[in-house]
């Protein structure tokens, strides 16, 4: 176990060891994390073989011991891995990774802990066990299977090999996420000509300009120069500086016109982290490597039945008929979006085959032709107050909650907000954070929802849920407030949606109080919910507004808005399906080669195998999407990334609920809403999800809705 602290280690007044209240964001910096870290690791690895010594097998002398050991670390490491995300640094990074493996080995101690183990077993196996509530029950059976998965079974070397791959294991997933971001932030494409930038909206120049502007006051910071001697880029005449960040490569590649330029951002986009000092493929392949080795001594054929062994869908064989399922549905409307994108290419004088890059601009064309708006005509109608402030009018009047503003709590950066939950009695029983804005310097790509504080007893006293919501939206620039695309709405929703399965949970146990104890391919049940509301015109109304005029979304908007919802659905369908199958045929048994061996198959022939199957356009030979996936190789998604789908499924049925209610109909969504709330949101991982689900909906989830909503029924 980790060494004690050094006897001169200062901890007065360091705010990770700090445990009540809200974590101390803004006063917590690198250099308290070591000391405060190394601090706990000791009190807790006192405490634990103090428990082993004396534990019963009884619920309050087992679980009740645990949860105390645990609390720290939600106001220590919690907060150290959270600021990880989001306010990234190399001297946070050095103390993250000095006390990683310390703390990977901790968690391995405690879920390899015989006496724990068997205390475990005895209570499943007590006279007392029927006295025990369905949620503890489940709960003991959870840490039952979590410790055979953590391999409470192996002994000798086999126990210390389980133990050397899981430390390895979180090392590389640090790594690869590292250079993901490295490699992220070291690419800029700087455009000095107007005729270069012709055909980018005024947003995404206005962001260019912008910047250009923040990296050249950053060199010249390190330089030492003079400030006043550099000239500011604006908008209308650069210079436009591009990055492989969401917010500024996608409006690139939907609306430039230099077909050579969309090339040079795909490229660098498609091979990002694939080579130089930020090549993440051997990471994979080691990876993939240990992942396998880890399965096969826990005596699985490989990681993708292990993973699946503590989640919903009951097979492999089950994941791969779904894939099937939606593929087959999807595949003839994919060829039809590539053949009307080359039909119109072709109108307008393109002689060269369609590629890749082509591929954003056009759809983009075709969408403004079909349905007569462009993207920019909606970014002005929600600008991300508008935006929240209909957010939670809608969840006040489906969910009987309020949400409001609060100045009281601790933030990382100056954008973060803070948000209090009030029940319809005025009661307060929630709060989130936002961090809202791509900040690519330090903030890692995509949306997530991670918990801060979660739902517990504590004595005779509820600790109430905080939720981080964390996206990378577009920031606000000059004068205008952050103008949303609407899938950066749509993304809002999604994550507003995790985050209320983690804050209406009426669960007490820690284990089981919102998405902890939810099987990982239902977590995306209420997220993917959320989204629909998207399309429903009151909803709509209510989070758009002119930032200039307040005017909502005129009606004709909204109507050609609805209309291309299921634009490109089959292509967009076959994306998704293209990640899930690899990530499942890669965790499936597949061997990666050695270092050096380049005789074998490699990671980017098994995803060229599943594009022939998933995508009319062939594979680029240069494709190397795998070394940026951090879903599968630094997040919790390995054999899991079908998850989307399974869990989109379950969505799209329970949203039928609503329309079948009546989504005019106030008083019935009301209704529909509180059952949804007090299952789905409010019992977390107390129960099985598919019980769950079918106490909400009367029956088990059909897939018909789903392939309804996409337009490929």
């Amino acid at each position: 176990m980790t060494d004690q602290p050094e006897a001169t280690a200062d901890l007065t007044g360091n705010p990770l060891l700090c445990a009540e209240g809200l974590p101390k964001f803004d006063q917590i910096k690198p250099e308290h994390v070591v000391p405060a870290v190394k601090n706990l690791l000791a009190d807790a690895e006192q405490a634990l073989s103090a428990l082993e010594e004396s534990i019963e097998p009884t619920w309050d002398a087992c679980f009740a011991k645990l949860e105390e050991i645990d609390r720290p670390f939600e106001y220590a490491w919690g907060p150290v891995s959270h600021l990880f995300g989001v306010k990234n640094s190399p001297e946070l990074r050095e103390a993250y990774e000095s006390v990683l493996d310390d703390v990977v080995q901790l968690g391995l101690r405690a879920s390899q802990s015989r006496q724990i183990y068997e205390a475990c077993v005895a209570i499943r196996n007590g006279s007392d066990w029927e006295t025990l509530s369905p949620t503890r029950q489940r709960i003991v059976e959870k840490k039952i299977q979590s410790a055979e998965l953590s391999g409470i079974g192996l002994e000798g070397a086999q126990q210390e090999r389980f133990n050397e791959i899981a430390q390895e294991l979180s090392q590389l997933s640090t790594t690869f996420s590292n250079n993901v971001l490295d490699a992220t932030k070291l690419f800029e494409l700087v455009l000095t000509e107007q005729t270069d930038v012709d055909g980018l909206p005024e947003s995404a120049l206005a962001m260019a300009a912008q910047s250009f502007n923040q990296k050249q006051s950053e060199r010249v910071a390190e330089a030492g120069d003079d400030p006043e001697s550099v000239d500011e880029a604006t908008p209308e005449s650069g210079p436009w500086r591009f990055t492989l960040d969401g917010p500024s490569f996608l409006p690139f590649m939907q609306h430039c016109r230099r077909s050579d330029l969309r090339e040079q951002l795909y490229r660098a986009f498609l091979t990002r982290a694939s080579e130089g000092d930020f090549n993440n493929e051997q990471n994979i392949n080691r990876i993939l490597a240990l992942r396998q080795e880890k399965s096969e001594l826990l005596g699985f054929s490989n990681f993708a039945e292990m993973s699946l062994a503590k989640k919903m869908a009951p097979s492999v064989a089950a994941v791969e008929e779904m894939f099937e399922t939606l593929r087959s549905a999807s595949w003839d409307a994919a060829a039809a979006d590539i053949e009307e994108i080359r039909e119109l290419a072709k109108s307008e004088g393109v002689t060269d085959e369609l590629k890749h890059w082509d591929v954003a601009f056009w759809a983009e064309r075709l969408r403004e032709k079909k349905f007569d708006y462009t993207d920019e005509e909606l970014r002005p109608y929600f600008p991300l107050e508008k935006a929240l402030a209909g957010m939670f009018d809608l969840v006040e009047r489906i969910f009987g909650i309020k949400v409001q503003q609060s100045e009281t709590a601790p933030v990382w950066h100056e954008d973060v907000r803070y948000f209090e939950v009030l029940d319809s009695d005025g009661s307060n029983i929630a709060a989130f954070y936002l961090d809202p804005y791509s900040r690519p310097e330090n903030k890692r790509g995509g949306a997530w929802m991670d918990d801060c504080l979660g739902r517990k007893l504590i004595g005779s006293n509820v600790q109430l849920p905080v939720a981080h919501l964390v996206c990378n939206s577009t920031p606000p620039v000059g004068d205008k407030p952050s103008l949303m695309t609407f899938r950066e709405v749509e993304t809002l929703f999604h994550e507003f949606g995790h985050g209320l399965q983690h804050m209406l949970t009426t669960i007490d146990e820690a284990d089981a109080a919102g998405i902890s104890g939810v099987e990982w391919d239902a977590v995306e049940l209420p997220s993917q919910f959320m989204e629909n509301w998207c399309y429903h015109k009151p909803t709509v109304a209510s989070i758009s507004g002119h930032y200039e005029t307040g005017e909502p979304l005129p009606d004709e908007l909204f109507e050609k808005l609805k209309a291309s919802r299921t634009f490109r659905a089959g292509s967009m369908m076959l994306r998704q399906l293209t990640f899930g199958m690899t990530d499942m045929l890669l965790h499936g048994g597949f061997e990666p080669p050695q270092e050096g061996d380049t005789s074998g198959e490699t990671v980017f022939d098994v995803q060229r195998k599943v594009i022939e199957k998933t995508s009319v356009l062939p594979m680029l030979q240069e494709d190397r999407m795998l070394c940026a996936f951090s879903h599968i190789f630094s997040g919790g998604y390995a054999a899991g990334y079908y998850s989307y789908k399974w869990a989109e499924v379950l969505s799209a049925d329970a949203f039928s609920a609503f329309e079948e209610a009546g989504l005019d109909d106030e008083e019935a969504v009301a209704k529909v809403g509180r059952r949804f709330r007090d299952t789905v949101l409010a019992l977390g991982g107390s129960r099985h999800p598919m019980d769950i689900f079918s106490e909400f909906r009367g029956r088990e989830p059909d897939p018909a809705p789903l392939l309804r909503h996409s337009g490929l029924a």
